[in-house]
Formats: structure tokens, sequence, C-alpha cells
């Protein structure tokens, strides 16, 4: 897999604070379920009668079947995977995190560099969803 070392360090901000995602940028190359804003909002992901656990394991599987993504960190509430570009190595980084309070699947996903991601981030986590949803397959 390429490495770019313009996007290789990983940022400081990622992870759960005070049961949130970070807040994406202002930049057009981040979207979150916790967002404000509706340029930068996705819908968090749910799944009835699966437990977070298992909604964190199937997304990890899916993952690793359909992306090209690393999973850096998993617990039974977040996950955090670095996705590379097959050109250039350019890294964004998707993080999950289950929520026991608002009974859904948090989800954020940003580019390390760039002002704008040509929609990539939206288009992986809808394809993450569908997956997940048991709707879809890999393309």
């Amino acid at each position: 897999m390429l490495t770019n070392p313009m996007t290789s360090k990983r940022p400081v901000n990622l992870g759960i604070s005070q049961g949130k995602l970070a807040t994406c940028p202002a930049t057009h190359n981040c979207v979150c379920s916790q967002a404000g804003d509706k340029a930068h909002y996705v819908a968090p992901f749910s799944a009835p009668g699966m437990t977070g656990q298992e909604i964190i394991a199937r997304l990890a599987s899916a993952l690793h079947a359909c992306e090209e993504a690393e999973v850096i960190t998993q617990t039974d509430t977040y996950l955090h995977a670095e996705c590379h570009s097959a050109w250039l190595g350019f890294v964004d980084d998707l993080e999950f995190f289950w929520s026991e309070e608002d009974n859904v699947c948090h989800v954020r996903s940003a580019s390390r560099l760039g002002m704008s991601d040509l929609g990539k981030n939206r288009s992986r986590v809808e394809k993450l969803r569908t997956l997940l949803e048991g709707w879809g397959f890999c393309d």
C-alpha cells in the first residue's frame, strides 16, 4: 500500500470526547453524523436488533472486504480505520462510535489533506450503510 508522507501522521483529535466524535473542519472533505450543519451532516447508522458490538464487528468486516482500509482501533463501541487511496496514497480517517444513549452508531469520515474530497467520504459512508443493512455488495 502506497503511503503519502503528507498524510501519514494521524490527527490528534480522533476518538470520543464527551460522547462526541471530532467536529468537521470548515473544508468540504469531512462528513459526520454529529455535525450541526447540512454540508457536513450524514445520518448515523442504525440496525434494529443488533447490539453496538455486532454493528462494530460487521462494519470492520465490511471494511476488510470492500475498502483499502486498515483498522487501527476496535473496541465494542468504537472503530477507527485508515482508508488509503490507491492513487497517491492519501489517507482518510473513518470512525464509528456506538452511542448507547442515542441507540445509534455515529460515523465520521474525514480526509487528512485538502479542501475537497469530491464526495469520497460521503460515498464511503453510504456504501458501508448499504452493506450494514444487508442490501449491497462490494464493487
